[in-house]
């Protein structure tokens, strides 16, 4: 009994290992699509009176597109890890890695007030900026000291005010989880389970089979015996 118990826990460990890169790598993206989703800053515009103050709202979506577009691509390459094996999988690691890291460095290099400027000027042109007060608290912050604290939008004066919550520090937490995910999957690429090979294509006639590819002795007639052979992805009516 002992020795089936430690044949079943080293075959179970790699699975738990898989199960657990995959909800790293996919908490890290949800991280990513979380934070870029909330506003990171506005910009309050001093209308001449009666006309009331406008304050447009900036999303981290809006003002670092990049880490979207890269989280979806990490989402891609974690369904790539199930389906690949040896090489591929750990080509596929690096790429996981890869995209976390991008992540982070389109994040931390740093929003600034002139950003938001910008971002928010182009918005208005387009007609696609939303005016309306942000939830939550914020920190007022002037505009850089080239900008004077005034600059334009749509021809009015405005002064930019970030976020008080990090919402770039939540993303960047996420893009470390995507990259930690690919080093795992690079790491322990050999050792991780694979799809069954179950319903790959047989060996052509006069190819030698090898010891692995020999179907297995059909297992015995009790329940636990046939769903062990199940999730190795033995069939147990091969004879």
């Amino acid at each position: 009994m002992t020795g089936d118990s430690t044949a079943r826990s080293r075959y179970r460990r790699p699975r738990r290992e898989l199960a657990i890169v995959l909800l790293l790598g996919a908490a890290g993206a949800g991280l990513v699509f979380l934070a870029t989703r909330q506003g990171w800053a506005e910009v309050h515009t001093a209308a001449p009176r009666p006309l009331p103050p406008g304050v447009v709202t900036e999303t981290g979506q809006e003002l670092v597109p990049a880490a979207d577009a890269l989280a979806v691509a990490a989402l891609a390459s974690l369904a790539a890890v199930v389906a690949t094996r040896r090489a591929l999988r750990r080509i596929t690691g690096v790429l996981l890695a890869g995209f976390g890291a991008g992540i982070a460095a389109a994040v931390g290099t740093g929003i600034s007030a002139a950003n938001v400027l910008a971002t928010a000027a182009a918005g208005a042109g387009s007609g696609s900026a939303a005016a309306g007060a942000a939830a939550g608290s914020v920190t007022a912050g002037a505009a850089p000291s080239g900008t004077g604290g005034a600059v334009p939008v749509t021809g009015l004066p405005g002064q930019v005010v970030f976020a008080a919550f990090p919402w770039h520090g939540l993303a960047l937490a996420g893009a470390a989880a995507v990259v930690a995910a690919g080093v795992v999957v690079v790491w322990r690429a050999g050792q991780l389970p694979v799809m069954s090979s179950r319903f790959d294509r047989p060996a052509a006639a006069g190819t030698p089979v090898t010891a692995e590819a020999r179907p297995r002795k059909r297992p015995g007639g009790d329940a636990a015996t046939i769903w062990e052979s199940l999730s190795r992805g033995d069939d147990p009516t091969v004879g």
